[in-house]
């Protein structure tokens, strides 16, 4: 379907989900790796510092071994900044000015695209979703490492990140994995999938302002250790155990919130709001709901509901602080690509609510905006 002056939204592929049951399954198991790590009072006991031999606190050390074991990597280093922090620290640790790096050929998150600049990296770009160029590429022998961000990039975007791991590694091409809003939701993310590391925000996963974790390989994670050694850098033991605690809420949650989702578009799809032209479920940034209106209102919609309880803007989009659905433009890079949606398209995201507050929400909005001057009986 189209809005009243053609715009069209393109075909998605999201990605899989985990379910509801496979998520308990996870937060029990991530507890099961709690255990072989900590005693029971170490839990509520967290220290601080440069602990000689260990160049970290104690219990951030214990919090990396639990992340290293739950997702079958070999090690697993927390780091400030959060996701770009990670990003950064990953990239860092393996290239310089210079060194040839094999990306997506999509818009990049600006906060990476300011990480590949201050690298000096020489980025080639090539389109994943072309097996055939990705295979060209990578036969070259021009590299040595890969970039892949886990979610789209573009909205149209279908490659599976499983097969462009493993056309890489047959090639010998280690990649690095941009696991934002998709670790913890989708089956399996980039280190389970043979990535040289995966790179993600502990703060979009419930966690503290500013934690990341970069986890992979010994010999990566051991450089950005060796990187990281100031004690003004470390991600210090209170931080460590609030990221670890908030984790073990969060498979379920995102499984919640999934299948509200699905609910939300399902009942979009079926008519259920006037005003609304068309609907997709889409991995642009987080996963979300895009919304297809009949009218070129999608800039005044997100203040409207804000009125009736709506998130206006995101903080981490799925931080700890986001409890109310969002609703929201589209985000930078996905209208960088698409700039003609921005006048016609929202993303919703259901965040801890159920379907019947996100319509709800929706429905006030869109009747509030479409009974202004311009498209009331005042127009």
């Amino acid at each position: 379907m189209t809005g009243v002056e053609g715009v069209r939204l393109p075909e998605t592929f999201p990605l899989p989900v985990v379910g509801l049951e496979g998520a308990v399954e996870r937060q029990f198991r991530l507890l099961e790796c709690v255990a072989r790590r900590f005693e029971g009072w170490q839990l509520f006991s967290a220290d601080v510092g440069v602990v000689p031999g260990l160049g970290r606190p104690w219990s951030t050390a214990r919090v990396e071994e639990v992340l290293a074991d739950f997702f079958g990597a070999e090690a697993a280093a927390l780091v400030q900044g959060a996701g770009t922090g990670a990003i950064r620290a990953a990239l860092g640790a393996v290239l310089g000015a210079g060194d040839p790096l094999l990306t997506h050929r999509a818009p990049v998150y600006r906060s990476t695209a300011v990480t590949l600049r201050g690298l000096g990296v020489a980025v080639t770009e090539v389109d994943f979703n072309d097996g055939a160029a990705l295979g060209a590429a990578l036969a070259s022998g021009r590299f040595r490492f890969a970039y892949a961000q886990h979610t789209r990039q573009r909205l149209g975007d279908s490659y599976e990140l499983g097969a462009v791991l493993a056309a890489c590694r047959a090639a010998g091409v280690a990649v690095l994995v941009d696991d934002n809003y998709a670790v913890l939701r989708v089956p399996s993310c980039g280190v389970e999938l043979g990535a040289e590391a995966s790179c993600f925000s502990l703060f979009k996963l419930h966690g503290p302002e500013g934690v990341g974790a970069v986890v992979g390989s010994r010999e990566l994670v051991g450089r950005v250790r060796a990187d990281n050694y100031s004690g003004g850098g470390q991600v210090q033991g209170p931080q460590a155990l609030d990221a670890l605690r908030a984790l073990a809420h969060v498979p379920v949650l995102w499984a919640v919130q999934s299948r509200t989702g699905a609910e939300v578009a399902r009942r979009l799809a079926a008519g259920e709001l006037p005003g609304v032209a068309d609907v997709r479920i889409a991995n642009a940034q987080d996963r979300c709901v895009l919304v297809l209106l009949e009218r070129p209102v999608a800039r005044a919609l997100p203040e409207a509901a804000a009125r009736y309880g709506a998130a206006p803007y995101p903080v981490g989009s799925n931080s700890r602080y986001e409890v109310a659905p969002l609703v929201y433009r589209l985000s930078g890079s996905s209208l960088e690509d698409a700039p003609e949606l921005a006048d016609w398209v929202v993303r919703v995201n259901p965040m801890r609510a159920g379907p019947d507050l996100v319509l709800g929400i929706l429905r006030r909005a869109l009747e509030d905006v479409l009974a202004g001057p311009e498209y009331g009986t005042g127009g």
